[in-house]
């Protein structure tokens, strides 16, 4: 995998690059900085695997979708009514309670 060639590349291949160089060579030390290589390298790549993994996703979503559940009132209708209970209708008011009132 190549890098492409852009302004801000550039600018790192000159004297900036190199300055950048020599601070971490300074502060990471020589011994530390093909560590620290290694794993950006890793940091990079599985990045890149995720982020592929999810416009795959989404391009399977896009190509093949799936059609909307829709829940038809049949559906909601048939709801079983625990044994020994009378099943209740909306045409049908419900009993008034009478309240005694003491004056």
């Amino acid at each position: 995998m190549s890098i492409p060639f852009t302004p801000v590349v550039a600018n790192l291949m000159g004297p900036q690059g190199l300055l950048i160089l020599f601070v971490l060579l300074l502060l990471f030390g020589a011994k530390k900085l093909p560590e620290l290589a290694k794993g950006l390298g890793q940091a990079i790549r599985e990045f890149s695997k995720a982020k592929n993994e999810v416009h795959d996703e989404i391009m399977r979503e896009v190509n093949n979708p799936t059609p909307p559940r829709i829940e038809t009132p049949a559906q909601t209708a048939s709801i079983p009514q625990p044994a020994g209970t009378q099943p209740t209708s909306a045409s049908q008011p419900a009993p008034a309670q009478h309240t005694e009132t003491h004056a």
